[in-house]
């Protein structure tokens, strides 16, 4: 599993949701929450930060963690 999939699926159960309920109280889809959460590579970048800005957080694409 990804860290971001990871990070949202941790994040989710801490907060006490369900998926279907982070799916409702984020505005994305159920599947798209789903697909998130078992890392699947082809998610579109905008609903991932979606996702994220529920815990006040965004993906930076092109940065690698170590990176410069």
């Amino acid at each position: 599993m990804n860290k971001i999939a990871q990070f949202i699926k941790t994040k989710r159960k801490e907060a006490g949701l369900t998926q279907e309920e982070f799916a409702m109280r984020s505005g994305l889809g159920l599947r798209f929450v789903r697909e998130l959460e078992q890392g699947k590579e082809t998610v579109r970048m905008d609903k991932v930060n979606t996702a994220l800005a529920m815990f006040n957080m965004e993906a930076v694409p092109g940065r690698k963690e170590g990176g410069n």
